[in-house]
Parts: structure tokens; sequence; C-alpha cells
């Protein structure tokens, strides 16, 4: 076993630094490309030529009735339309001229809250050419939680689509007084009353014209460039627990975050094009794409509703975006991966009896090559290839972050995509950047060892029973240190304090409050969150994150949160089924009903507690481990119903207090 990070000291609880940089971390791809802009100039310099973004063309929309009456909307889309690297260049410095002669001045804050598209990343840019701090807004956050970020950062600039102006903004643009400009980025309509006094609405399009006017060309060549330690973006984490918090990040935490990360994507070079689906509100998404514009790799966009061609929002017969773009790199947060490996699973039960046996062998067969680290051109070619051009057929590295991913799906992905899965594990208090396995690890539930450009160690944890004398492997709360390390909390001293030390070299450490081990070849792996530990009455402590991750494996469940209450002395959990399986195990029963009635139905709710029961059984989870009642939910848990984080975690006080009632049912013994 080649090693991939050891200990600098020999000390078991580290620091751990990746192989290659044992001596010094990195901090940059290029000597002198310090800032952000400067990355851009030096792509654009590199490949002027080259395509940069892309979007597809909207050929039509229509309305779609369901057999229940409810009406969806569809879309038929065209072939993507690209900007070279030169144009986004050109765009980005004459939005950042206009909004400058709009009044938005340098190291003052500006908001962007919009959704995944071209548009934001060259407005990022003229951000980070100008030096304008970029405060970024999930997309799905709540009117409380945006009129928070907008009146804390105190921006008088918010940049936005229409549809989120008109279903999210406009609301609550009363309670933003300082609010002047809104920058709409699509180009329709240009007109826009009934706006309050004092509001100015403008499209994209127009401000960047007011900033190629000859008067105000001559502002951007006396912009004064941001230096490294300048802060670059306010990132509201959508937190969850409380609210949001910004998290302020350099131009040098960016810089040594991607450069980390670039590290561990073999042969990235300008003839990748990396697919964008993910809220680049996201540090995950943020800095997949800036990895990709510091290469000269071209980003096509996309959404969760359109990223396939059975997507919810492609119209039958036609082509998902997938298909058409046929990206080589993608990113995927695991609630994605696993809807992948239901849907693919489930067409393989609809298999005739002779394609399903020749699937499953031909999955375990590969299985085994991959661990005698073989390939299996043949096995590719006749039965995963079918698979594989759900993702457009050409995938070649498949990232994946944010949550833990199931050893199922991880497995499910190598050998079917016929490419390789790199996990990572990464905060937005790290700038994303903290470990990322290596692609041909094919052991599971691994995170992987430090990135070039940090170092991580164990701190002892002696209320939850870990320690760095731990046996087999040194157990402990992960500690991050180094130049990716974000600058703390926005206004919030007291929470910097906790959770941020500067060391006596003048490094900066996160605290990330997640218990991890590590093991002999020097990778992570992540057993634990202090969060997440409650203490039954008995004094057992149950790890409800670990719960939820070994029943998530059952098929039959879409979704779990475990719950306990520290004078109880067992777990319940609330479980969001999968239709399918349910509607099934309700037929070989007899039972009949709408999901609903179903999900309501005490015979149901015994049912689906022993396939649970039997599943956390051969995950060996202790008895007080095991849920002991449960309650079926009907309706899917989304970022829009507030009871998940736009990563899909688990929002674990809005559900309790969304499932009060149960809990005082499941407790009161009725």
């Amino acid at each position: 076993m080649k090693a991939k990070a050891r200990s600098v000291l020999g000390r078991p609880e580290g620091p751990y630094r990746a192989v290659s940089a044992t001596k010094r971390l990195l901090t940059s791809l290029h000597p002198g490309v310090d800032t952000l802009d400067k990355m851009f100039e030096y792509a654009a310099t590199k490949f002027p030529h080259r395509d940069c973004l892309g979007t597809r063309e909207v050929i039509c929309e229509e309305d779609e009735r369901q057999s229940n009456g409810k009406v969806f909307k569809k879309v038929v889309l065209g072939e993507y339309r690209w900007l070279s690297y030169k144009e986004v260049l050109t765009a980005a410095s004459q939005l950042g001229s206009g909004l400058a002669s709009l009044g938005q001045r340098p190291k003052n804050n500006i908001a962007m809250f919009c959704e995944t598209r071209a548009e934001w990343i060259i407005a990022a840019q003229a951000c980070f050419m100008y030096n304008f701090r970029l405060v970024t807004l999930y997309s799905t956050l709540g009117g409380p939680a945006i009129a928070h970020g907008l009146n804390e950062t105190q921006v008088t600039h918010v940049i936005t689509s229409r549809e989120l102006l008109e279903t999210r903004l406009k609301a609550i643009l009363i309670e933003v007084p300082r609010l002047q400009h809104i920058i709409v980025v699509d180009n329709t309509p240009t007109s826009w009353p009934g706006f309050p006094r004092g509001i100015s609405v403008h499209n994209m399009a127009a401000v960047e014209k007011l900033g190629a006017k000859p008067e105000n060309v001559y502002s951007s060549i006396l912009r004064k460039q941001p230096l490294p330690s300048d802060i670059a973006v306010i990132m509201y984490t959508s937190g969850s627990t409380g609210i949001p918090k910004g998290v302020m990040i350099s131009h040098s935490n960016i810089i040594a975050g991607i450069t980390g990360m670039a590290e561990r994507i073999p042969n990235l070079c300008e003839e990748d094009t990396y697919i964008g689906y993910l809220p680049l509100a996201h540090v995950l998404e943020l800095s997949a794409e800036l990895v990709c514009v510091s290469h000269g790799c071209r980003i096509g966009y996309s959404s969760p509703q359109t990223l396939a061609d059975q997507s919810t929002k492609i119209k039958k017969g036609s082509k998902g975006d997938t298909s058409v773009l046929q990206p080589t790199l993608m990113a995927a947060v695991p609630e994605i991966m696993d809807r992948i490996y239901k849907n693919v699973m489930t067409k393989v039960e609809e298999m005739n009896c002779v394609q399903r046996t020749l699937f499953i062998l031909a999955y375990n067969y590969k299985l085994e090559q991959l661990a005698k680290g073989y390939s299996t051109p043949l096995c590719d070619k006749l039965v995963f290839k079918k698979v594989r051009s759900l993702l457009g057929g050409q995938t070649r590295v498949l990232l994946s972050g944010g949550a833990p991913l199931s050893a199922a799906t991880q497995r499910f992905m190598n050998v079917c995509f016929c490419c390789p899965v790199g996990q990572g594990y990464g905060l937005t208090e790290t700038c994303g950047a903290g470990t990322i396995s290596e692609l041909w690890d094919y052991s599971t539930g691994r995170v992987g060892g430090p990135l070039v450009c940090c170092e991580i160690k164990l701190k002892d944890w002696v209320e939850g029973g870990y320690r760095s004398t731990d046996k087999p492997h040194p157990r402990g709360e992960i500690l991050v240190g180094g130049p990716n390390v974000t600058m703390g909390y926005y206004k919030n001293e007291a929470k910097n304090h906790e959770d941020f030390l500067v060391d006596e070299n003048g490094q900066r450490w996160f605290c990330t409050g997640d218990i991890g081990e590590f093991q002999e070849d020097g990778c992570l792996k992540i057993i634990d969150r202090k969060k997440d530990l409650v203490k039954l009455q008995a004094g057992e402590y149950v790890s409800l994150g670990k719960v939820e991750a070994m029943l998530k494996n059952c098929s039959l469940v879409d979704n779990i949160c475990a719950y306990a209450n520290s004078d109880e002395t067992y777990v319940i959990g609330f479980v969001v089924p999968n239709q399918k399986q349910l509607l099934t195990l309700a037929d070989q029963y007899g039972i009949r009903g709408s999901l609903e009635d179903l999900c309501n139905n005490k015979a149901m709710e015994e049912l689906v507690l022993k396939i649970i029961t039997e599943a956390a059984l051969a995950a060996q989870l202790e008895r007080f481990e095991m849920p002991r009642k449960i309650r079926l939910s009907p309706d899917p848990w989304t970022p829009e119903t507030g009871l998940v984080t736009d990563a899909f975690k688990l929002k674990r006080k809005e559900l309790k207090t969304h499932y009060q009632d149960d809990i005082e049912r499941m407790y009161g013994g009725k």
C-alpha cells in the first residue's frame, strides 16, 4: 500500500501532509498568478479563442398535463452556444466598469443571488477584476435569510435573475432599505415598472454597454488590482444550524484551494469539458469551475431538471444536457448520484431474466477485476455502455463532495460509468479544499489524503471517546490548516474565536467539528460529527449520522432522519420511502391506497420498520442504535421545503419542529 500522506513529525495526531508536499504546502498554480483576476487574464491570454462558457438555446417551452391533472413545464433545448475566453474577459471587464459607473466602489460588498449560469461567472470575474467583494447567497434561501444576508453586508447593488427577482427578491425589498440597484442577468424584459422608489432595475447587457462607453473605459485602465489578501467572496453557508453565516474568503484562499484540487485531477487540460449544474453559491461548484477556467477547459451549463434525457423538465424524445454536451468532468453531490443509482437499479429490475442475469454477472466480474487492478473493456462495451451514455458517454472523472457517498453508490459509479469517482472532503471554511481520494483508489468510505495546499491534524475529543492514541487508528476532531483556510465569519468575532486558530507560525487552522481517523496509508475516513452525537438515557452514545448512512443503503429508503432525546431510551426515525418500492410492498400485502394513505397506515409503518431493522442488523448496528419507531413521510425533503440544505444535508432543528407531534406520539408510547 503506497502512502498518500504522512505525519510530518511522526506523531499519531499529525499534522499529516500529502507525500509531495511534506516540505512545504503549495499556494498557487503559476508563479505570480496570485489573485483571481490575474488567473482569468492568464487563461484568456493562453486560450483566447477556445470555448469558455456555453449555454443551450431554448427552442420552446410547453406545459404537459400528467394523468393526475398536474401540469409540468417541459422544455425543448437546442445546441450549446459558446463564448470564448477572450469574449468572457471583455464582457467581465465592461460589466465591472459599468458597475463602477453605477456607484459600486472597490472593497465594498455586492450581492449575487442567482442560479448557476454563464452570467454568474462573468459577473464574478467582473467583481474580482474591480475588487468588489462578492457576497453569494443560495437561490433557495427563504425571505428572512436573504434579507439578513443583504442587510448584514450592507449591499447597495445586487445581481439576480428575472425569476428570482419576481419570486424571491421583490417581496423583501421593503426590508432592505440600502438597496439601490438591481442588475438582472436576463435580456428580457427591458423595463421594470412597479418597483419601490429609489430602486433602479437594469439589464446586465445595458450595464456592460454603459461600461464600454469611452468615458468609462478610462476607469478600467485606472482600476486598482486586488491584493492576494483582499476578500474576494463572502459566501453565506446554508448552515444546517441557525441563521446563515458569511464566510470571508480571500483571493489567496481560493487560489490555494484550487491549486490543491487541480493536483488530484489527472491530465486536466484545455480539451476537457465540464458540466455546471450545482449551485455556484456552493464552494464545491465555484472551486470546480475556477479549476476548469484556470486550465482552459470549457464549461457547459445545465440544471438538475435538465441534466439527462430522463430529467423532469426535458420533453420526451428530446435530449438532456449531458447527451448534447458529452462532458469529460462532472461534480455531483451524493443525493444526485444516489438518484442515478436508484434509477438504473429500477431499470435492471425491469429487464428480462437473461438481461438481468447478464448485468449482475458483469457487475460482479468487473468489481473483482477492479479490485485486482485490471480493466474490463469487453464488459464496458457490451453491458455498461448504455449506463455510461446517461451522462453523455465521455465522462472520465466524477468528483463527489458535500456529504459522504454510500459504499454501494460509489462502487456502482466506478463500475457502471467506467470512470473513477473521486471522493472529497472540504468545507466552505477551508475553501472546499481538504482531501480528495486518488482516483484509482477503489476502497470505499474514505475521503483520501490531504491536498497539497493544506495539512490536517486530529484533536482528542475525550467526551465522545475519540483519541489520537486509539488503536488500530488514531481518531479525533479534524483540524485543517493552510493557506486555503478562510479569514473567518463576517461580523461574528465570537464564533471566529471558537472555530479558527492561528498557530505559532501564523498559519490559520479551522476546527471542523467532524470526527475522523487516519489509516496506515495517510488517508482520512470521516466517522462521526460532534453535533450528531446524542447520549441516550442509559448513557450510550448514538451517532445519528452513522445510523442514517447505514439505513440509506436500504432500497426502500430514499431519505431518513434519525432522532433521539437524551431522556429517552431509544432512537426513532422519520423516513421518506421510495415510492416505487413502497407501492410494491403494499401490493404484496394487499394494502390499498394512495402514497399518502400508505404513509399514514399503521400496518405499512410496521412492515417498513421490520425491513429497516433487518437492514440495521445486516449493517451491524447496535441494538440501541436501531430506530424502534418510525414515521413515513409521503413528501420528499427538498431545499424548497426548508428541511434540508442546498447540499441536501438534514436540517435537524427544522425537521424536529416539523415532526414535533410525531415525536411526542412515538415517545408517548402511542
